[in-house]
């Protein structure tokens, strides 16, 4: 089956209502590319237009080399998994994981060794004879998954298929997932999340968006240590986001002067100073902030301390403190310059 996916200019409508503008954005042969972003934010729009389920007002939808714009879903070569499983209730394990290849014609010799693989692949070969009720969450959702595999798709479309588990299953799926990357490295995969951490765990790519638009792409290294928008900033990760004038050779935060790269960033306009929590040390040190404490969490490992300086609310994960700081009490935090990012006031992504 063909691999790769291309959104050329891509809008979906509903009535009117843009919902998916202009996407334009490529999924290389096996790479897997997150798409994250709040609800209605257009992911799952864009998904289903690579699976044949909305039909574009705009724009083309190509898999490998093949625009399947005008294309049903069964003429796609694409596998496909939902967060409610989609399971028929009637049908045993391999029957459900038979079912696409049957739709498909495949010989009927081949499909016992085929169904047999893809269990396998999931860690499902023991289950083949249950049906869904006698499986827990996290089984259906692997049998799911062998569905979508057994056709043996050049394209993987993932919608949300962990956000239905509980913490223990999600985090034990995900390191499923990884596993599943690496023993089919020609799949493309399309995973669409609003789960930052699936997102980072599994993605080659991470593609951003909000409000029907395609805001920021790049790896997950690149959103989360250099963002280039605050909507970035904020969505990929957990961020302080601290507005500071820039002048000639110098930031200001208030009072306070902070060392920072002004790269790209003219003298005489106010900015946004990005800083993520555990990035910012408790005591004395480079780029110094002094304020008090307005609120303490204790998070098991790390405390998160709240801490008001000249007004803005700065938040600091630390390791456990054996005696944290109490209400009120005056703290310093500080960052390294090379930790920080500053971004143009404004810069949301919208350009």
């Amino acid at each position: 089956m063909s691999s790769g996916i291309r959104f050329d200019s891509v809008t979906v409508s509903y009535g009117g209502n843009v919902v998916l503008d202009s996407l334009d954005l490529t999924v290389g042969p096996g790479e897997v590319m997150a798409l994250l972003g709040p609800s209605g934010s257009g992911k799952t729009t864009a998904l289903r237009a690579v699976a044949g389920f909305v039909t574009p007002a705009a724009g083309r939808v190509f898999i490998g080399d093949r625009d399947v714009t005008g294309l049903p879903p069964h003429r796609r070569g694409i596998g496909m998994v939902v967060q409610q499983y989609a399971l028929f209730p009637h049908l045993r394990v391999d029957e459900n994981v038979a079912f696409g290849l049957r739709a498909q014609k495949a010989p009927k010799p081949e499909i016992p060794a085929r169904v047999a693989d893809a269990l396998e692949m999931v860690g499902m070969a023991g289950y083949a004879k249950r049906y869904p009720r006698e499986l827990s969450g996290g089984q259906q959702q692997r049998v799911a998954i062998a569905r979508a595999l057994a056709i043996r798709p050049g394209v993987l479309l993932l919608d949300e298929p962990l956000s239905a588990l509980d913490a223990q299953l999600r985090s034990g799926m995900l390191a499923e997932l990884a596993r599943l990357h690496r023993e089919l490295p020609d799949v493309s995969i399309l995973y669409v999340t609003h789960d930052q951490v699936e997102a980072l765990t599994l993605a080659d790519r991470i593609a951003v968006m909000d409000r029907a638009r395609l805001r920021d792409v790049g790896t997950p290294q690149e959103l989360y240590r250099r963002p280039r928008t605050e909507f970035t900033a904020s969505f990929v990760g957990n961020a302080n986001l601290l507005p500071v004038s820039v002048g000639e050779g110098q930031v200001s935060l208030g009072a306070a002067e902070v060392k920072v790269a002004t790269d790209g960033v003219a003298a005489g306009v106010t900015a946004t100073l990005c800083v993520r929590p555990h990035l910012m040390g408790l005591g004395p040190g480079p780029n110094a902030l002094t304020g008090s404490v307005t609120e303490v969490q204790w998070r098991g490992a790390t405390h998160r301390l709240y801490v008001d300086v000249g007004g803005h609310a700065v938040k600091a994960d630390v390791r456990e403190l054996r005696e944290p700081p109490a209400l009120g009490a005056e703290v310093t935090l500080h960052f390294a310059p090379e930790d920080a990012v500053l971004l143009s006031a404004g810069v949301n992504g919208d350009g």
